[in-house]
């Protein structure tokens, strides 16, 4: 059997040129030390999966659970999947569609140019913590229906959860902000934004410019948190107008069309293969497999030949190191040891972004409130 090349966890060869025993090898300072700046290391990459998690997996979960929302409806496609058909606007008073929905069901679809040529979502009734985290924008019950008279009241993250209301400061006047119905498309146009304490519910009264009288227009307000990356201390108001509503037989709004033209029934064609599986379950099993398989023949094969040229004295003595102490104890020869070392890293990554955020966002105060979490 052939000898490995020692690693970076281990201490320069210092036998003596008889050929006697290593010397005494590093210092405990030094092995404190060494171990002190592998917890270091490893802290801050937690911290790096915790953002990962938090701005990025928990958007897969929502766009996963949207989609699931979407492909159980019964809405059919514009002028029956003709899509490049351009609605006809009607400027008369729009029906009101739906007139009544039971909590978390699937009212509508939002739409906003704005944000990105297909960037679209669920709206559902309700603004409960797991609505807002998972089901996509979620409609104050209190608020109009889409078509009313009024003003059809909307919420939506702003960081995390696919972050829905990420972009609002990026509106101009005259945006179009589109909301599609099982039968209708309303075309509102962005008029103007507010920045309010959370206590301000009057942004969302029937007349928002005045709370006190009688609804005369037909708005739209989107709310969000303020500021984005840190604790919500204020809410970010959008408002716009009613400019025009249209028939989804008919086709689609123009505003949604782009220039070269584009399906925005659920703009479905765009996800990727995680939205579809919606879960890290899967993988993880895999990989668990597959180094349970490589351990095994390699142990077979091979068992611990770094081990024993260190038991033999073919070996100095290592440096003290937590992540040297895991690869010393696989099984194999060093790419193999590697290769080990690597699946069970990413074991452990997806296990964190499956199970051990949403744990710690739930149960850490902290967490919690930072990362505004909300379970299933």
């Amino acid at each position: 059997m052939t000898s490995e090349e020692p690693g970076n966890d281990y201490a320069p060869d210092s036998r003596n040129e008889a050929g006697g025993n290593p010397k005494k090898g590093p210092s405990k300072l030094v092995s404190v030390a060494e171990v002190l700046g592998e917890l270091l290391i490893t802290l801050a990459v937690f911290c790096a999966l915790y953002v990962v998690w938090q701005l990025w997996w928990t958007g897969v979960q929502s766009e996963h659970r949207q989609l699931e929302a979407r492909e159980a409806s019964s809405w059919s496609k514009p002028a029956s999947g003709d899509t490049e058909r351009v609605a006809e606007p009607q400027h008369g008073n729009p029906p009101v569609e739906p007139e009544s929905a039971a909590d978390g069901e699937l009212m509508a679809q939002l739409y906003i140019p704005r944000f990105g040529e297909h960037w679209e979502r669920n709206v559902v009734q309700g603004t409960s913590p797991s609505q807002l985290a998972y089901a996509g924008i979620g409609h104050y019950p209190t608020s109009q229906m889409p078509g009313e008279l009024g003003n059809v009241a909307l919420a939506g993250h702003r960081a995390g959860y696919g972050e829905p209301l990420a972009h609002v400061d990026e509106f101009k006047p005259g945006d179009a902000i589109v909301l599609r119905t099982k039968n209708y498309w309303y075309v509102y146009r962005y008029t103007s934004y507010k920045i309010v304490l959370p206590d301000q519910v009057d942004v969302i009264a029937p007349n928002p410019e005045r709370p006190d009288d009688p609804a005369t227009k037909r708005m739209i307000t989107l709310t969000t948190c303020e500021p984005k990356y840190s604790t919500a201390t204020h809410r970010w108001v959008s408002w716009g107008e009613l400019d025009y509503w249209a028939k989804v037989s008919d086709g689609v709004p123009r505003e949604l069309m782009g220039d070269q033209g584009t399906d925005v029934l659920f703009a479905d064609k765009a996800s990727t293969p995680l939205v579809r599986v919606g879960s890290l379950q899967t993988t993880i099993l895999v990989l668990i497999a597959a180094y349970l398989v490589i351990y095994l023949a390699a142990l077979l094969a091979w068992r611990y030949p770094l081990l024993r040229e260190i038991r033999n004295g073919t070996r100095p003595r290592p440096v003290a190191s937590i992540y040297g102490w895991i690869l010393r104890h696989q099984s194999g020869t060093a790419p193999i040891r590697w290769i080990l070392m690597i699946l069970l890293i990413l074991v452990i990554a997806c296990a964190l972004l499956e199970w051990g955020f949403p744990w710690l966002a739930t149960n850490v105060p902290y967490l919690r409130q930072m990362s505004n979490y909300s379970a299933f």
